[in-house]
């Protein structure tokens, strides 16, 4: 005996079973015509990556500071940050190219607040088209102001909304290894650091840069929604981002043993080190020691080191998500306060300056 189910009913018992509900958002071409972008701050953002591009080349001696809050969660605590860079920024460029971190998505091990763009309210009501019109928003306001922006590709989608406002952009420990995002990776417009994994292994990261340099095709969004296939030419300025792992992997034979791996696998000595994190021991008031170590190496003839992290905020510590919550304080990663971060960079401008 066959058991007959109408087809609208079928459907319902096996499409979409675990979903509860869903919205459409915002093009990115609409959403680009909502917040433009002036042709003074296309100008500065193509100066920005140039000069990333000259320093990851060795054309420009100068060390690409990677600086910010671990997250953004306010706009109006991100902006005084950004002043702040500003001004330091202009004192230290001979030695220093500041780029502030705008990190709007966070990876969760588990569950847990991730980031403006998804929860923008920090209230899980996912309410995506606001987070994309708060990230684009802030991000051509710090391009007209003339800081450089570097922030993390998580969600392969968000970069068609906003990567045309980045200046430098990473792939976090737990996607390096990701076969979608070494995709994406190999067609954005900016240059893009790899970290090594959560445990330490280089070999991800070396493999995702040779995947990323290498032409890709692959699945995404267009300009107006539609999912479109892309064919990449390769991103040629990819490099690796040493983070740590179950050891710091900072130290002096780290970096020669990650220079070895890079020479023997044909692709240039360019490293970015991550100074929190496993570099940190997951301590945020450890990245200063950090910071030193690597101003030493380089003054004393490193050639492969073109960039650090830094997480630093305008209060140091980091808070619970709350009605009450502190102003100018992280609240995902610990930061360094902004007295800190200003007086360990103009350290490591003495030391590292040409």
């Amino acid at each position: 005996m066959y058991l007959f189910i109408a087809r609208s009913t079928m459907n319902n018992l096996i499409h979409n079973v675990n979903i509860e509900s869903q919205r459409v958002i915002a093009s990115p071409d609409n959403l680009s015509k909502k917040i433009p972008v002036s042709v003074e701050a296309e100008n500065n953002i193509l100066l920005a990556r140039n000069s990333v591009n000259d320093i990851l080349d060795k054309n420009d001696k100068r060390l690409m500071v990677i600086v910010g809050p671990c997250s953004i969660h306010d706009i109006k605590s991100a902006k005084e940050y950004a002043y702040k860079l500003k001004s330091l920024q202009d004192e230290l460029k001979d030695s220093l190219y500041l780029v502030m971190r705008v990190y709007f998505e966070k990876p969760r091990t588990t569950v847990g607040w991730k980031g403006l763009i998804s929860d923008p309210d920090m209230d899980n009501s996912l309410n995506v088209d606001k987070g994309l019109l708060v990230a684009r928003s802030f991000l051509v306001w710090l391009a007209e102001l003339g800081i450089p922006a570097a922030t993390e590709a998580l969600n392969p989608i968000t970069p068609q909304y906003l990567a045309d406002l980045v200046a430098w952009c990473a792939i976090g420990a737990r996607t390096t290894e990701s076969q979608t995002h070494r995709e994406m990776s190999s067609g954005l417009s900016m240059a893009v650091g790899f970290k090594n994994g959560t445990d330490g292994n280089l070999k991800i990261a070396i493999n995702a840069i040779q995947a990323c340099s290498a032409p890709q095709s692959f699945l995404g969004i267009n300009d107006v929604g539609q999912i479109s296939t892309f064919n990449a030419k390769g991103n040629k300025r990819s490099h690796i981002i040493l983070r740590g792992g179950k050891n710091p992997n900072y130290h002096k034979e780290n970096i020669s043993s990650c220079e070895s791996m890079l020479r023997n696998n044909n692709l240039p000595e360019s490293i970015v080190v991550d100074c929190s994190h496993g570099n940190s021991s997951m301590d945020y008031k450890k990245q200063g020691m950090v910071v030193e170590d690597i101003g030493r190496q380089i003054s004393s003839g490193n050639k492969s080191i073109v960039g650090i992290m830094l997480e630093s905020h305008l209060f140091s510590g980091n808070q619970s998500i709350s009605k009450n919550m502190q102003y100018g304080v992280s609240v995902t990663d610990g930061c360094i306060d902004w007295n800190e971060t200003n007086s360990i960079l103009r350290k490591l401008s003495e030391q590292v300056r040409p």
